[in-house]
């Protein structure tokens, strides 16, 4: 079996060293870069399925390189920083990251928070497959699970991680009212590090990316579902 690809962008060699040695132990494998520059180009060359990204760069921010990789493709991030404090983490939630470890950190918990992450993608591409190729419209939106693929009239929209696997959630379970709590367990797992208001972060960017107000509505006091609407259809491509 492959094995799942981690690229650490770190600048201190140490602990860059550290994660790689502990990580390919585990069973993944792992390309180390200490800049932002060589990061961004390993992001292309090693095609990794999960990014630990250190927040502070010798080159540049890694809000910056979260901006740049998420505009691009759906890649989870794994932000490793020594920022606690919940306005950073929020703002990092904005940029598309996906899960938060601050330094000091224990190897058992950066495993244990990876894992999760690719665990519940696997789990979710799983338990959505319905077909070789499932299309799903949603009035001008059309969505590819198997791809991952998300348009807007004939137009790509690129959705984080974390952002497509809450649409899909929230999707596959029309009518049904989520807690914020439910949601944070479902699609961010149990031991995720942030609190709810991860999920309203979430939810208004899949409203402003796709025009979701009339899909995805607030239930005020408990927190949101996916409306059942006739402007829907499934295709089944062979």
């Amino acid at each position: 079996m492959e094995k799942s690809r981690i690229l650490i962008i770190e600048d201190e060699k140490a602990i860059a060293d550290l994660l790689a040695y502990a990580l390919n132990k585990e069973g993944f494998h792992t390309m180390a870069v200490n800049t932002g520059s060589d990061g961004l180009r390993e992001i292309e060359t090693f095609n990794p399925q999960l990014l630990l990204l250190d927040w502070m760069l010798p080159d540049m921010s890694g809000l910056d390189i979260c901006r740049k990789v998420t505009a691009a493709q759906n890649l989870p991030i794994i932000m490793i920083t020594a920022r606690s404090d919940i306005t950073d983490k929020i703002v990092g939630l904005e940029f598309g990251v996906d899960d938060y470890i601050t330094k000091p950190f224990d190897m058992r918990e950066v495993v244990a928070r990876i894992r999760n992450i690719l665990r519940r993608i696997q789990q979710l591409d799983q338990t959505l497959e319905e077909g070789p190729d499932v299309r799903i419209q949603l009035g001008d939106i059309e969505i590819r699970l198997e791809e991952r693929l998300i348009r807007k009239n004939h137009v790509t929209v690129e959705l984080t991680p974390k952002e497509f696997d809450l649409l899909i959630t929230l999707y596959k379970f029309k009518g049904k009212v989520f807690t914020r709590a439910e949601l944070l367990d479902v699609v961010w797992g149990y031991d995720y590090a942030g609190d709810t208001r991860t999920v309203d972060i979430h939810v208004q960017r899949l409203r402003k990316k796709l025009d979701l107000n009339a899909w995805i509505t607030t239930v005020f006091g408990v927190g949101y579902k996916f409306e059942k609407q006739v402007d829907e259809s499934h295709v089944f491509n062979d």
